[in-house]
């Protein structure tokens, strides 16, 4: 049986940031990931500078990844009318291959011991985990932190409630080459689009290497009509003009988009069964809200922290630590995903939209606030 101190289930964004920030505080992490680096993952691949900062505090230098710097937003209906407003606190385009392979090298260049295996359960007890893997027993830890994703099997065995609810929301992600434009405007690395089809949303922006991250969630009520996603694509989101113009312009550089299904938006506890949850596992924005990057380095911040104090004696009690980052976790997400939620809700409404979107053409500054509802504070 392996004794750690603190172990961190989930490699991705969230568990490897979180890894990192503990690390540079001198404590030891173990960090269990069932996939190989560098891998693609469903992501809208937009990060916005609130965290940026503390990116570089962690040591991770954003320039020399060479990102898309973005600070335009361009929003289109279904039937194609557009808007386009500054983004508030600007933000950059990096994929997710390429942020999670760098941020993997630095963990283990600070000492992080990475575990290539599945999580396949996790008891408390006599104030200590057990962490049961497919490959290597059993692993006890002192702390345990959970980043393995959006959906996970570890979340039926912890009995989450979330997991039992059906969800119709897929998921569709791939990387392509030419350009992206509008009616309006050419749109160029500075800019990120949100374009609306029936029955779901599709973000468009650069990432580095003048790649075009496409990214659109669908419901699957609307999906399950057509044989494949070209067909889909074809016929649903190319009536909407923009949508139109970028397919038959572009040339996807995948061999086939990725997806996930059964992607949940519906409320998750932070802390459940004492393991501390961050990033998509703690709760999940919509990605029309462009901000999913961001939050879950922030959350891996917030966790890091409250652990370094609680592994230097500072906080005094695990029901301490559950209780403070369980505040602090809604103090500084529930609104945001509260805004998601009534966004997509407005967005899946095609009169709804339309209204709204009348809205924001008299009132130009309704869309950069809504955009502030749903992004953080700069500089955390």
């Amino acid at each position: 049986m392996l004794q750690k101190k603190v172990v961190i289930i989930g490699g991705g964004l969230a568990g490897l940031t979180c890894a990192i920030h503990l690390l540079k505080s001198g404590h030891p992490v173990t960090l269990i990931e069932k996939n190989k680096y560098p891998n693609h993952k469903v992501c809208g691949e937009f990060i916005s500078n609130e965290v940026r900062s503390y990116l570089g505090f962690l040591g991770i230098d954003i320039n020399a990844m060479v990102p898309a710097e973005i600070d335009k937003f361009t929003f289109s209906s279904s039937k194609g009318r557009t808007l386009l407003c500054n983004l508030p606190l600007g933000g950059f385009g990096i994929s997710r291959y390429k942020l999670d392979h760098l941020l993997y090298q630095k963990a283990i260049s600070l000492g992080c011991v990475v575990i290539h295996d599945s999580a396949e359960s996790i008891d408390f007890q006599e104030n200590e985990f057990q962490i049961h893997t497919k490959e290597n027993g059993t692993i006890t830890a002192a702390l345990a932190i959970g980043a393995f994703g959006k959906r996970s099997t570890l979340d039926q065995k912890l009995g989450r409630s979330f997991f039992n609810i059906k969800s119709n929301w897929l998921a569709v992600k791939a990387h392509y080459r030419g350009n992206i434009t509008s009616d309006q405007v050419a749109l160029h690395d500075d800019q990120v689009a949100l374009h609306n089809f029936d029955g779901g949303y599709c973000g468009i922006s650069k990432v580095e290497d003048d790649l075009i991250n496409v990214c659109y969630l669908t419901d699957y009520t609307h999906f399950k009509a057509f044989k494949n996603i070209e067909d889909f694509q074809q016929k649903v989101l190319c009536e909407n003009p923009q949508l139109k113009v970028f397919f038959e312009s572009s040339e996807m550089i995948f061999d086939q988009p990725i997806t996930i299904s059964q992607v949940s938006f519906a409320k998750k506890l932070p802390v459940e069964k004492h393991i501390l949850m961050i990033g998509d596992t703690a709760g999940l924005i919509h990605p029309l809200c462009g901000n999913g990057m961001a939050m879950a380095i922030h959350s891996a911040k917030l966790c890091a922290e409250l652990c370094d104090s609680y592994l230097k004696n500072n906080l005094k009690s695990r029901s301490k630590l559950e209780e403070q980052y369980t505040n602090l976790w809604k103090s500084t997400f529930q609104k945001r995903l509260l805004m998601g939620r009534i966004l997509s809700y407005v967005l899946r409404n095609r009169k709804i939209t339309n209204i709204l979107f009348d809205l924001m053409v008299k009132f130009p500054s309704l869309l950069p606030n809504i955009i502030k509802n749903t992004h953080g504070n700069p500089n955390i």
